[in-house]
């Protein structure tokens, strides 16, 4: 082979490459650019989520019914029934779907992608993709799911007005995607938090349901905020959740509290979480692979 024919054959190191991976990326760069580039990967993962969800079930999809079903009428039994809790003038049925509804999208999706990391290590380990993919593709799945059992809330919202029940919906209600939006960005920036620090700390695991029943109690789901007082009620109006839980009642059942301030509160909470969350994930999955 001739000196010209081999040079032709050599890299020149000028090669325009779809994609190069390197480690000088920085920690705090979202890289929409590249996550776009992924969208069909984004969608099939949503599409493994839901097929894992009632993969061998009898019932199937109907679990996305049955469960909220059975929460709230166990809560019902213990908390209406039992323990007399009263629900601020609204069924005690409507009142409880109303917070659960949208409290299992905050906790599903803080709890599933928490488990980014450690769920999918065997996948990372063999082929390169953003990571922030996976915990973006639970959130979407976890809004259509959402989306099914809003259905469900809005024929129980449905049954109970036509029956003559104490409920009004306000022009609030068109604020719905923002409450979305501001339950989303606090579960995903949780969850990024907490994947990225259990590649270390495997303790956490086992801490976060308890976290999330703890903090469930603490909002205002099962009991009005009227009813909280003192220190409790402090505590209550900490929990970025309580706002955005008592702004759904009041938009939907004309009851809770609506005020900006508190809202404001909750967006700017769930920023700095979400910030803080990609900081933390973005620094961890460059060497997770060494430490899980």
């Amino acid at each position: 082979m001739s000196s010209k024919e081999l040079s032709a054959t050599e890299p020149t190191g000028e090669e325009d490459w779809d994609l190069v991976i390197d480690g000088s990326s920085h920690s705090w760069r979202l890289g929409l650019r590249e996550l776009a580039g992924f969208k069909d990967l984004l969608f099939l993962f949503v599409k493994r989520d839901f097929v894992t969800f009632y993969k061998q079930t009898v019932l199937g999809p109907l679990w996305f019914f049955i469960q909220p079903l059975l929460k709230v009428g166990i809560y019902y039994v213990i908390f209406a029934r039992i323990a007399g809790v009263p629900t601020d003038g609204v069924p005690p049925i409507l009142f409880y779907i109303t917070g659960l509804t949208f409290w299992e999208y905050f906790a599903s999706s803080w709890k599933k992608t928490s488990e980014t990391f450690l769920e999918n290590q065997h996948i990372f380990g063999k082929v390169y993709f953003p990571r922030l993919v996976v915990p973006l593709s639970v959130m979407i799945s976890n809004a259509v799911k959402l989306g099914i059992q809003f259905l469900l809330f809005a024929l129980f919202w449905l049954l109970y007005y036509f029956s003559g029940a104490d409920i009004s919906l306000k022009a609030e209600a068109l604020l719905l995607p923002f409450y979305v939006l501001l339950i989303a960005v606090m579960g995903l920036g949780a969850g990024l938090i907490v994947t990225s620090l259990t590649t270390r700390y495997r303790d956490l695991k086992f801490l976060l349901d308890t976290l999330i029943q703890l903090l469930m109690y603490l909002s205002p789901i099962l009991y009005p905020l009227e009813l909280a007082e003192g220190i409790f009620r402090k505590l209550l109006l900490l929990n970025p959740m309580t706002s955005v839980l008592e702004a759904i009642k009041y938009s939907f059942l004309g009851t809770g509290v609506f005020d900006w301030r508190y809202l404001t509160y909750s967006c700017v909470f769930a920023l700095i979480l979400f910030v803080c969350g990609l900081l933390v994930f973005n620094r961890t999955e460059r060497n997770f692979i060494d430490t899980v």
